[in-house]
């Protein structure tokens, strides 16, 4: 029977969907975060259920071949890059046998995947930086990521997968709000201001849009917009967005354009995108394009298709297709989505597309 704190050496004979490392004591499954498959390690247990454990490694006694040095001190902390200890070739692998054995469960039968279609370069590719801003245990003001599982913010000045102009953004309104002592948000008081930094930008058109999130007024609003839009003319559009509530939730229902337009533009492929503090819209677009060119591919269509686009969003997919197809159906329960897909649809001057309000699941019916 495994307990708490023993420790073994075990063979790491599998990885998980999250890249932790599998093993089996007893025949009981030990999840371990940072194991990789073909490796052996000393782990410590720290839990145990009645169906399997976890453990902690202590020592890589057969380090694996796809073992690589972590680029960045907060990746274990934060949670958000489960995989940066291993190579990005054999990740690709991973994600392949992931999918397979996924099929395998649910179809009962072996399912060849075709390889992955990785990046050319799998860094600084996120268009939507979201960072929480808030106070340390000892009082600090922090800004970053939260840890996994967690509201505590690990601190975050140089992220691998955000966009590099989004990051020095963000470090300049923290700086802002440090230089200026202006009271950011307490999930302990309630009080304070600034909650989230959220912003986006256009890889292919390089426009910025600053959202910030607060439970109240800004402190000292004029000079921060003055500051950005001085230092960062690719900013073209900041809006406040208030969430005054006690929630998990970033955003509140309340939006204000403080600067700009309210939107900026981005490109998949040949169609243009109108892009709101609302809308969503894929955070890594270099592979989002990949990927509706491949499924556009893989449909063979002739031109004579009738294509529903559920669960659209601002009508990426759909728009993308629609040079592809007869007629397009959009369907999204968000209705400020609805008016952007509209937007994109007349942006891009496409004549074969409709797009609606409603719940897919309730409301999508046969259209002849």
């Amino acid at each position: 029977m495994l307990k708490k704190n023993e420790e073994y050496i075990v063979d790491v004979i599998d990885n998980g969907f999250q890249g932790e490392g599998i093993s089996k004591i007893e025949g009981i499954p030990v999840f371990i975060a940072g194991g990789i498959k073909g490796e052996k390690i000393k782990i410590k247990i720290v839990k145990v259920l009645s169906s399997h454990a976890f453990g902690k490694i202590t020592e890589i006694i057969e380090k694996s071949e796809h073992r690589k040095d972590e680029d960045c001190d907060t990746a274990r902390r934060c949670g958000g890059c489960s995989l940066r200890h291993i190579d990005y070739d054999f990740t690709m692998e991973m994600k392949k046998s992931a999918v397979e054995n996924t099929m395998k469960k649910a179809l009962g039968r072996n399912v060849q995947v075709d390889e992955v279609i990785k990046m050319d370069e799998p860094f600084n590719y996120r268009n939507k930086l979201q960072y929480p801003v808030g106070v340390s245990e000892d009082g600090k003001v922090v800004m970053g990521v939260y840890a996994e599982r967690s509201h505590r913010i690990i601190e975050t000045r140089n992220c691998k997968i955000q966009d590099k102009l989004s990051q020095k953004i963000a470090n300049t309104i923290y700086d802002f709000l440090l230089d200026n002592n202006i009271q950011v948000y307490n999930e302990k008081t309630l009080k304070g201001s600034i909650r989230h930094i959220i912003i986006r930008i256009g890889k292919k058109t390089n426009e910025v849009m600053v959202t910030l999130v607060t439970n109240s007024e800004i402190e000292k609003q004029k000079e921060l917009i003055g500051l950005l839009t001085s230092k960062y003319p690719e900013i073209k559009t900041i809006a406040k967005n208030i969430n005054s509530k006690n929630t998990n939730v970033i955003l509140g229902d309340k939006t204000e354009i403080i600067y700009g337009n309210g939107y900026i533009y981005d490109y998949l492929g040949s169609k243009k995108f109108k892009i709101s503090p609302l809308s969503f819209y894929q955070v890594n677009p270099i592979q989002t394009e990949k990927l509706y060119s491949k499924a556009v591919e893989y449909a063979e269509l002739t031109g004579k298709e009738t294509i529903f686009d559920l669960y659209c969003g601002i009508g990426t997919i759909g728009i993308f297709a629609s040079d592809k197809v007869n007629k397009i159906y959009g369907i999204e329960t968000i209705p400020e989505a609805i008016e952007d897909a509209r937007e994109n649809a007349k942006i891009n001057q496409i004549e074969n597309s409709e797009f609606f309000a409603r719940r897919c699941r309730e409301n999508l019916t046969r259209t002849n």
